[in-house]
């Protein structure tokens, strides 16, 4: 079978698209899913291009979605032809975060082997059933992007009708966020340094939207917008480049969700700011397999749908992950097989 391997040092042009040897069919408790699609995120881009070091001859990416073609002794939960999409911690079945989620050792496409591979047998636990009616590309875009984005606002910050909800940039998390947000009866309010980029999301629901090219106080600008009460839940993809004023933007008590670190990973905090707000700041790394579950039940209902920016195919992940550093993309980029 086909896989798209990743040679060390790493590098986009360590990528590598070789036959592998097939899996095989499923052991006791095991499922083995074709995989049709996967989606990229931030995190893909840094072990394809060596930022994490992985072993050589390694399979990319996290995110798999694909079709039950076998199934194992003992597993009730699938049936050969049900459409699946994978876990980003299959460790982490619910419950809180422990030490056994605080690193990416058992993630696909990290410390384990990832899905950009045409057929893999994996733990059934290691999947749920994608959503009624989706593409395996539409469904690809849950695993990481999108369980983020849903963890975010449902799970910890706890989102209800008449919020405002401030997202950063219009990639797959923040897109998603917006659309989440507003099937929840939220105002939302989105940041960008493209004004077409900014349009699209006005398509989409926003309510406000900042060039922050133009307005680099925007945390000001969000105070205006709202009366000087600020955004109930931010969405901070930047990281230390953005965080300041993301403290600027949210409002007193509010809750800031800390999912990127586009702009690096150390920076200045103005805490006495934070302080004085009582906000709060949680980090988080996508979600439980219950929380995906979750997720997925509320997709069957509000009929959300992802947006899909570029769809490139297994061979040409390479110039996937060149048009992902390009940031010009608007939602998520997606490789089909």
């Amino acid at each position: 079978m086909k896989a798209m391997i990743l040679r060390t040092p790493g590098g986009l042009d360590n990528l590598q698209l070789q036959e592998i040897a097939d899996p095989g069919q499923p052991g006791f408790g095991e499922i083995r899913v074709a995989i049709h699609a996967t989606s990229l995120n931030f995190h893909d881009l840094l072990v394809a291009d060596g930022s994490i070091p992985t072993a050589d001859q390694h399979i990319m990416m996290a995110d798999g979605a694909g079709v039950v073609e076998a199934v194992g002794d003992g597993v009730t939960e699938f049936n050969v032809g049900d459409r699946v999409v994978s876990c980003f911690f299959p460790q982490w079945p619910d419950g809180l975060p422990d030490s056994h989620v605080s690193n990416f050792t058992l993630t696909p496409g990290d410390g384990a082997q990832g899905f950009a591979a045409e057929y893999v047998v994996r733990p059934a636990s290691h999947f749920t059933l994608a959503p009624e009616g989706w593409s395996h590309v539409e469904a690809a875009t849950i695993t990481t992007s999108g369980l983020t984005a849903w963890r975010a606002l449902v799970n910890d910050a706890q989102i209800k009708a008449g919020d405002t909800v401030l997202t950063l940039g219009t990639g797959g998390v923040s897109v998603t966020a917006l659309q989440i947000a507003k099937s929840m009866g939220a105002r939302v309010i989105i940041t960008s340094s493209s004004d077409e980029k900014l349009e699209r999301a006005r398509a989409l629901g926003a309510d406000e939207t900042i060039n922050y090219r133009e307005q680099p106080d925007w945390g000001k600008v969000v105070q205006a917008l709202t009366r000087n009460n600020g955004a109930d839940i931010v969405i901070e993809v930047g990281g230390p480049g953005t965080m300041a004023q993301s403290i600027d933007a949210v409002r007193t008590g509010g809750h800031i969700a800390l999912i990127g670190v586009l702009t690096g990973r150390e920076g200045t905090i103005p805490t006495s700011k934070l302080m004085a707000k009582q906000a709060r700041i949680q980090g988080l790394t996508v979600g439980n397999r219950r929380q995906q579950q979750e997720f997925i039940r509320a997709l069957n209902q509000t009929r959300i749908r992802p947006v899909i920016s570029d769809t490139f195919t297994l061979a040409t992940l390479p110039d996937a992950f060149r048009h992902q550093q390009s940031a010009a993309h608007f939602g998520k980029i997606c490789v089909e097989w």
